[in-house]
């Protein structure tokens, strides 16, 4: 349903991170087994239009806390608590989110954004419905890596 899926993430993902906390992320296989041994972090932000999705940015509690330090410009002894911590990742879901409803509006497809939200936990997973597509991408940054979600279905054309 879009053209070059991987191409619109990268960019979002790379030019994000880049940007906002100095890391540099690059695509990655994916990897089963992804931090089990601990609790999971996901910001998710859906968008609506012609196309209409979710987008899950998963990550371990550890890189969450990082992000959220970098984000904030804190020490990671610094942070106080879960709330923090979902916030920074609801935000970067937003804005991960946010950059991708930018080039698909451009391609003639626009789309508004949902409120962010976040979920916790571990051993969790989403999966698509019969009527979705679902896309997963891996990035890294040295030992630290995140996944994005990308779920996907045609939209009401009339919500333009």
């Amino acid at each position: 349903m879009i053209a070059d899926l991987e191409g619109l993430v990268t960019s979002a993902v790379t030019e994000v991170f880049s940007t906002m906390l100095r890391m540099d992320m690059v695509p990655a296989p994916l990897a089963s087994g992804f931090g089990d041994e601990e609790p999971h972090v996901a910001g998710a932000v859906g968008f609506v239009g012609r196309l209409s999705g979710m987008v899950y940015v998963f990550t371990t509690l550890s890189f969450a806390r990082r992000i959220t330090a970098t984000f904030l410009g804190l020490q990671e002894s610094e942070i106080d608590g879960d709330e923090m911590i979902n916030d920074a990742m609801g935000e970067m879901a937003n804005m991960l989110v946010g950059h991708m409803k930018s080039r698909i509006s451009d391609r003639g497809m626009p789309c508004v954004l949902t409120i962010p939200s976040v979920v916790r936990g571990s051993h969790f997973s989403v999966e698509a419905t019969t009527s979705t597509e679902g896309h997963i991408f891996s990035f890294v940054s040295g030992e630290s890596r995140i996944f994005i979600h990308f779920l996907l279905k045609p939209g009401d054309a009339s919500q333009n």
